[in-house]
């Protein structure tokens, strides 16, 4: 088959920008489609972690992708990727963390990893973080953080310096066969191809164009807190919470909320709760004493393995989407990926175990959180 000429890409988060601008770059005209601003989604909701902490081969592909070309954007326009160890922990009592945290470093180990296993002591040489209630520590060198507001700022750049069209303010629907998008029900134009890169807005988008997918959203906050925190980015497996580096001190996160949300009717404000709780492990785990500067919620999308939705769902329609919080950290790659897929190319496609058609998109599946370590997943 011919590759596409024309393709559109609904939504412009990190995903769907660097998708397009691949797609550009190797000669496809791109249409954007954007119902709020570009990076006014998910993507400016994102913490900005990025590490290649994984113990699958998959996984460890992209992330490798990924991060390599984090580092190689570094120093385009305001973006900056700062070079920082991601600290992934298991406190005192909790022996299956601490147990599902070793095998995990032994099988990333396995992978190339540079990730190593440290004592508490060990931790505290290395740290300003408090570490008298850690039983066990894992370390990833390779890790750092990322602005998704300056990525999204930079590849907008990148996109109109290729010629990309962005038709923003105007919620759409999907077509198929032959793929189309329309405002108002009005198809705009034809398409050779539609990408559907809408987060979690995916799921109705393509459910509307009769291509169910597998994908629930669920809620997730953080915070930023203002003090003078000069430490690694940080996950306690046990409390499933996480902190990084911030210019204004730290950014921090946890209160997930392990349940369906409905993606029209959420509440974007973060709960009191969160925000007292975070202040209180940030102020725990940093040594400082946090004044919060701004506090929200945003949505990630599971799905039943906890693998991504990428690829064709039919002819000419393909879908980006069920990230499970690691959409900005691994959109470097699979906008690359993706485009790759929809052009043809057999060096750059997606890997199969991804295929969005892998489920009927009925399936009954619980929400889990990505960010987590256990006996099934990575960290």
């Amino acid at each position: 088959m011919e590759p596409p000429e024309r393709v559109a890409v609904v939504g412009a988060g990190a995903v769907g920008l660097t998708v397009a601008h691949d797609l550009a770059k190797n000669g496809a005209r791109v249409t954007v489609f954007e119902r709020d601003a570009p990076g006014g989604g998910m993507t400016g909701r994102a913490a900005g972690i990025c590490y290649d902490a994984y113990a699958e081969d998959i996984d460890v592909a992209v992330a490798d992708r990924a991060m390599a070309r984090l580092r190689s954007l570094s120093g385009e326009g305001a973006f900056v990727f700062h070079d920082t160890p991601y600290v992934f922990l298991a406190r005192e009592g909790d022996d299956a963390g601490a147990a599902a945290l070793s095998e995990a470093v032994e099988r990333m180990q396995v992978h190339g990893r540079d990730v190593s296993i440290v004592t508490a002591y060990e931790l505290a040489d290395r740290f300003p973080i408090r570490t008298d209630d850690v039983a066990l520590a894992g370390v990833a060198a390779n890790a750092g953080w990322a602005d998704p507001a300056a990525y999204v700022d930079l590849f907008v750049e990148k996109c109109e310096a290729m010629g990309v069209e962005f038709r923003l303010g105007d919620a759409v629907s999907i077509r198929g066969d032959p793929p189309g998008v329309a405002v108002d029900d009005v198809v705009t134009a034809r398409f050779d191809a539609v990408v559907v890169a809408a987060g979690v807005h995916s799921r109705r988008l393509l459910a509307e164009a009769g291509y169910p997918i597998a994908l629930k959203p669920y809620r997730v906050q953080a915070l930023v807190g203002d003090c003078d925190y000069r430490g690694p980015t940080v996950y306690d497996a046990t409390d499933e919470s996480y902190l990084r580096p911030h210019p204004s001190g730290v950014l921090a996160g946890d209160g997930v909320e392990p349940v369906e949300a409905n993606p029209d009717d959420w509440d974007p404000t973060a709960d009191d709760w969160f925000v007292r709780d975070s202040l209180s492990t940030v102020t725990h785990r940093t040594k400082t004493e946090p004044t919060v500067e701004r506090a929200w919620a945003g949505l990630c999308g599971a799905t039943p393995d906890r693998n991504p939705l990428v690829g064709a769902v039919g002819d000419g329609l393909y879908v980006a989407a069920g990230w499970h919080g690691h959409g900005f950290m691994w959109a470097p790659a699979m906008g690359e990926l993706v485009a790759g897929e929809v052009l043809g190319d057999p060096d750059s496609s997606v890997p199969d175990p991804f295929d969005p058609r892998r489920f009927d998109g009925d399936e009954s599946f619980a929400v889990v959180d990505g960010m987590t370590v256990d006996n099934d997943d990575e960290s």
